[in-house]
């Protein structure tokens, strides 16, 4: 059991070492927050996303490196990374925290996993927060496809073949003018071993999202952050899951300004709980 009221250290969960991070005041219900693919807890702390260190002011919040990433450990296994699998990795830790109640949140393959971690203990997960959803169901094949080919490269050539062609890659709508997202995702794809790269790129392609029909029974409260102009992130995902989900609420961003009310819209759905 992690004990303390804000550590950070290391925990076995499901035949992997899991780090993460424990901090914010014992009040209120806790958040409980993944990273995107190919990120990390230091990769988004030096981002954009959300003001970790605003929230943690305000919130408890457990944040971790999933298996493969960050400081976490590797498992070779495509299927997991399967966001179902990463969902149990999730779900264990938060028992080992003491968290048993909490807002599942995260960026993209974070998202994805927390929206896992709600169908499978819909008792526990009493709010969402999904940034950036992915691509998802029929409209996922395209995507898995191109995780192979990434997997096969980084294992070929390393990481700067990808870097140069995702550099030719449309922006995302509030980076658009500025050159934080190009770089912090290099960044990202050099501080990464390939073997850990194409471990994950590879589990990436095993993940999906729910069946529809599921998804639509998952009760808990959503906000759902989204942005435009990023075809592996749609807001297509996010307005289908607005339409499934009975009590979700939708926000998307198309500029800077935009982007920057997120950690707002955040802390203040958390104060709902």
């Amino acid at each position: 059991m992690i004990s303390g009221a804000s550590r950070s250290g290391r925990a076995s969960i499901r035949g992997v070492e899991l780090a993460y991070e424990l901090a914010g005041p014992t009040r209120g219900t806790p958040l409980v927050w993944g990273h995107g693919l190919t990120s990390s807890r230091a990769d988004e702390d030096g981002g954009t996303l959300i003001d970790w260190p605003a929230v943690t002011a305000r919130a408890r919040v457990l944040r971790y490196d999933a298996r493969g990433h960050g400081e976490s450990g590797l498992t070779t296994e495509p299927r997991a990374y399967g966001w179902d699998a990463l969902a149990l990795d999730q779900l264990e830790l938060a028992g080992e925290a003491g968290v048993e109640a909490y807002v599942a949140g995260g960026a993209s393959l974070g998202a994805a996993t927390a929206l896992h971690a709600a169908v499978a203990a819909p008792d526990r997960v009493v709010g969402l927060v999904l940034a950036i959803p992915p691509t998802g169901w029929e409209t996922r094949a395209e995507q898995t496809d191109i995780y192979e080919r990434m997997a096969r490269v980084v294992e070929r050539a390393g990481v700067e073949p990808l870097i140069a062609a995702a550099s030719g890659l449309p922006t995302p709508d509030p980076f658009v003018g500025r050159p934080e997202w190009d770089e912090r995702r290099a960044l990202a794809m050099r501080a990464a071993e390939p073997d850990r790269l194409a471990a994950v790129f590879r589990g990436a392609a095993t993940a999906n999202l729910p069946p529809r029909e599921v998804v639509a029974l998952v009760e808990a409260p959503t906000l759902i952050l989204a942005w435009s102009g990023d075809a592996g992130h749609p807001v297509s995902s996010a307005e289908a899951l607005v339409e499934l989900m009975p009590h979700a609420e939708l926000s998307v961003a198309r500029s800077w300004d935009d982007l920057g009310r997120w950690t707002d819209r955040l802390l203040g759905f958390l104060a709902a709980f």
